[in-house]
């Protein structure tokens, strides 16, 4: 199973350790993206783009040997994991989109609209920190504070936001201004070549995925879960399970039932997971 994280600014360290659950019965393989965290030293922004991060998954799948892995992504992570689907239909074996991002112009703006409405008045302040000098130049304190508003009606419960936000924050701190502004400036490219994009929409093509696919969302997703049902409709093979009393992060918030979930989707599909050697 190779894990694609979200953002498209984050790396992989927000998904641990919780993802490491399903090693006993997957091999797991994470890896940050091109110019994010630790794949960010001798990268240039202006050298990634949407088609750099499809064939470095490639890259990585070539790399393990692995003929056909099984893609999970998370988030963004899930948008990613469609466009390699659609790019390289024999190189997967099954998708897991869990609390995807929106996959057309249109779901995006469904989205920002609901977006701004859950954060209503904090929306002020989240532009006045974006507005900050030290926002601008990466500082992690600033980001970090940043990010509190965005997240913070993302979870269903706050203990478990609290924890999101320590990772998110250690993150940025090991990260640095330089890698934080960098991965912003990735996360630009990829946005142009996806999301701002006039007339971007993967739904049509996904209806030439062929392989089992699970979406998993949550019913408190900052995302609306009609975004991930649009998804699981347009996939022929596709099954979507919303999770009660979940946010964003269903498998920080809600490892049991992702657990089944996962555990539901490969035995319908015929497939068993092996423990991690």
């Amino acid at each position: 199973m190779i894990v694609l994280h979200g953002g498209p600014d984050f790396d992989q360290s927000y998904l641990l350790p919780d993802f490491d659950r399903f090693a006993d019965a997957f091999r797991l393989i994470y890896y940050d993206q091109r110019g994010r965290g630790k794949s960010a030293d001798h990268v240039k922004a202006e050298d990634v783009s949407l088609k750099s991060d499809v064939d470095d998954i490639d890259a990585v799948r070539r790399h393990f040997q692995i003929d056909a892995p099984v893609l999970l992504g998370h988030s963004w992570g899930a948008v990613l994991a469609l466009e390699y689907a659609l790019r390289y239909p024999t190189h997967v074996s099954h998708l897991v989109l869990m609390n995807p991002a929106p996959a057309s112009a249109r779901d995006l703006k469904v989205f920002r609209e609901a977006y701004l409405r859950q954060l209503g008045s904090d929306m002020d302040r989240q532009r006045e920190i974006v507005a900050t000098a030290a926002y601008q130049s990466g500082d992690p304190e600033a980001v970090a504070a940043r990010y509190r508003i965005h997240f913070e009606h993302a979870l269903a419960k706050s203990s478990d936001y609290e924890t999101l936000m320590a990772r998110m924050k250690a993150a940025f701190i090991s990260q640095g201004s330089q890698g934080i502004v960098k991965a912003r400036a990735v996360e630009d490219r990829l946005m142009a070549d996806t999301w701002d994009m006039d007339g971007y929409d993967l739904l049509p093509k996904l209806r030439t995925v062929t392989v089992p696919t699970l979406v998993v969302v949550g019913d408190h997703d900052l995302i609306p879960v009609d975004i991930a049902a649009h998804i699981a409709h347009a996939i022929p093979n596709a099954r979507l399970i919303t999770l009660a009393n979940c946010g964003h992060f269903t498998y920080l918030e809600c490892p049991g039932d992702v657990r089944t979930a996962i555990d539901n989707f490969f035995h319908r599909t015929g497939v068993r997971g092996r423990p991690r050697n």
